[in-house]
């Protein structure tokens, strides 16, 4: 841990630059004020009631929204993503994920809606009907998506002008499709209200259909007050303030969080309470809260164990957690809830019988936790750049895994998943673990660039794309930069974008601001390209160096010599070659490790830019053993066994070239029938 101010004194030290303005950036037309963590831009007060019986949530509330840019705005744009569910003609069920799915199997109970029922502006003059002029609008030319509305307003909101609007509404609540939705007396309610868009500081509305991505919104003060069945458990973005009791068997629980960007909720009466609290020296307290099904018991302090961990690990490296409180929510068996971020909760997930080596709920726990600085603080826009949020955050998380829960081992179930088996001679790989599994003809690396906007990406190139690949960058860029530079890029990036809305230049640029290197031909090729790395060793010989065979110069005169025989005694000298190739397109500085058979050791370095490149040397003992990359930094190698070479014992020279055969020749046919799967 490096030296300097308390994370806690950074995140002072951050909110003060916040309400002075002094952070670099796009500008906005007014500052939040002295007591605000966050621009508060979209503020909600939301009475809700939940209808267990028709499986609806009844809405009515203010928004009361700032015009925070330089541009006078002449409408406004909401989410309604409850009607991605709406029918089948929606774009998330056109889209890869929503393919999926068989809608003829979808029942009637299943299908969920938000459908607007008052939307007006209310001003000191009186108040306006908006609804009736409103329409749903579509950028990926789906006219049948009904996810975005377009209202139009009467007058231009000017900058730095705040307006009321008021809103009532009805949402359905579907089964569980995308982590929100009910499964019998379990809810797990998220995106459930009309949610507008974040105008961008040029004045544009940036309001984009639900599809396979997530979301986006700016900061606010949330005020929520849920009804919902007596002794029903209920756990909310922010604290409860209060509850009330009511005479027709319902509880009203208010919630209150400043400073956030989204409102989600759960309740069940299936929910056990748990309290914790986390403390490390540096960091500001946490009251913890969590929400345990009840076959799930023994996992509730391995939950805490995981909040805990994240807590600190990801305080003292990025910067502090600063909402004093965070819920843990253990969703219901096959509720389809599980793994999933809101501000100050998440939801795990876990199994009945999960051993230690399986990392469950830790893996997931961490991840999740782990959004509430990359997603919740750093509030990224992960329409278009979900890396910046989903790989960050899972480069984080294995590195917290790593330090603190380092035993994992391959689990397989059996029985329907009831019966665990952990196979301690088989590690799974994480995501930063290397790029082996993505070689071959179709490597899922090369389906899009990553700078392709996240709702754009084509089949199977989200998942790689915004967890997997930048994960991967991320530990390459650590391994090169160091741990400590990198680390102090990544606190640096996180003090100056908490709050607010950071795009990938802004991540490149701190980057450069605080290694002092311009690494914008690495990210040329990983970021906006879709090169694949691929460095081996192509061929090493060791011959004896023996007299030269032929005619040779003797005293003035040529004279016939023959060379010795054999590999006896008698040899002084080996001449040695290696030729290290580089298969890919991609180009990186990598080491070179020469073993020899007397225990010394030579390491090389090479730009990696050629297509490849010789060492020789001349000397007493045989090439025993090359490796390129030794260290492993270049994880983005699509093909780490080429990387290595060994010199076979004599009685194992046919085997492994049988074996090395069959396994070439076995992948080479899975390659050939993968182009017709």
């Amino acid at each position: 841990m490096r030296s300097g101010p308390s994370p806690w004194s950074r995140l002072l030290w951050l909110s003060l630059a916040v309400v002075l303005g002094v952070l670099p950036g796009r500008t906005r037309a007014s500052e939040p004020s002295p007591a605000a963590l966050s621009p508060r831009i979209a503020n909600y007060t939301i009475q809700a009631r939940l209808d267990h019986d028709r499986h609806v949530v009844i809405g009515n509330g203010t928004l009361r929204w700032r015009n925070d840019t330089e541009h006078a705005t002449s409408e406004l744009q909401f989410h309604l993503y409850y009607n991605a569910w709406q029918n089948d003609r929606s774009s998330f069920l056109r889209s890869p994920r929503g393919e999926r799915l068989e809608p003829s199997e979808i029942r009637e109970q299943d299908w969920g809606w938000i459908q607007l029922e008052r939307l007006t502006w209310r001003e000191s003059v009186g108040t306006t009907d908006l609804l009736s002029s409103a329409e749903y609008v579509a950028e990926d030319g789906n006219v049948d998506d009904r996810t975005v509305l377009r209202v139009p307003l009467r007058r231009s909101v000017a900058p730095g002008e705040t307006i009321d609007i008021e809103m009532q509404w009805e949402s359905k609540v579907p089964r569980t499709f995308a982590r929100t939705g009910v499964r019998g007396d379990y809810y797990f309610v998220a995106q459930w209200f009309p949610k507008i868009g974040v105008l961008e500081p040029d004045g544009r509305w940036n309001c984009h259909q639900f599809t396979q991505t997530e979301f986006y919104a700016d900061f606010g003060v949330y005020d929520v007050a849920l009804t919902v069945p007596s002794g029903w458990i209920v756990g909310a973005t922010g604290r409860v303030i209060e509850t009330h009791e009511h005479d027709d068997g319902t509880t009203t629980h208010r919630f209150v969080q400043p400073d956030v960007h989204d409102f989600a909720w759960t309740t069940s009466p299936h929910y056990a309470v748990h309290d914790d609290r986390f403390e490390h020296a540096g960091l500001p307290p946490v009251d913890l809260r969590l929400l345990l099904m009840p076959d799930h018991a023994h996992a509730r302090e391995r939950y805490f164990a995981a909040t805990k961990a994240t807590l600190e690990h990801y305080g003292t490296w990025w910067g502090p957690y600063p909402y004093g409180h965070l819920t843990i929510v253990d969703p219901a068996y096959r509720s389809d809830a599980d793994g999933m971020e809101y501000p100050t909760l998440f939801t795990g997930g876990t199994s009945w019988l999960s051993p230690l080596a399986s990392r469950s709920p830790e893996s997931v726990t961490v991840h999740e936790a782990g959004h509430q600085f990359w997603y919740g603080i750093v509030a990224n826009n992960e329409f278009e750049h979900a890396w910046l949020d989903e790989g960050i955050n899972s480069y984080a998380q294995i590195r917290t895994l790593e330090v603190v829960f380092p035993y994992r081992r391959f689990v397989k179930r059996y029985f329907h998943g009831f019966l665990p088996m952990v196979f301690d001679d088989f590690l799974p790989p994480a995501r930063t673990d290397g790029a082996d599994v993505y070689f071959g003809f179709h490597s899922l690396l090369k389906r899009d660039a990553m700078a392709r906007p996240s709702w754009q990406n084509g089949p199977n190139a989200y998942e790689i794309n915004a967890y997997n690949k930048p994960a991967m960058m991320l530990r390459t860029l650590e391994n090169y930069l160091g741990w400590q530079t990198f680390q102090r890029v990544m606190s640096h990036y996180f003090a100056r974008w908490s709050f607010r809305h950071p795009v990938d230049e802004d991540f490149f640029i701190a980057v450069r601001e605080v290694s002092g290197q311009d690494m914008s031909w690495f990210f040329d090729q990983v970021y906006r390209d879709t090169v694949l790395y691929d460095y081996a060793v192509e061929r090493v010989s060791s011959k004896p160096v023996r007299p030269p065979h032929g005619f040779t110069e003797h005293d003035g005169k040529l004279a016939f010599q023959s060379a010795t025989q054999g590999d006896g005694d008698d040899i002084e000298q080996y001449q040695s070659k290696i030729i290290v190739r580089r298969w890919g397109d991609g180009m990186f500085p990598v080491d070179v490790a020469v073993t020899f058979s007397d225990g010394s050791t030579k390491t090389e370095r090479w730009d990696g830019n050629d297509n490849w490149i010789a060492f020789e040397y001349r000397q007493p003992t045989k090439v025993e053993r090359v490796e390129v990359d030794p260290d492993h930094k270049l994880v983005l190698d699509v093909d780490r066994p080429n990387n290595g070479w060994m010199r076979a014992a004599p009685t194992d020279i046919a085997t492994s070239k049988w074996t090395s055969s069959w396994m070439l020749a076995a992948q080479h046919l899975l390659e050939f029938f993968a182009l017709f799967s």
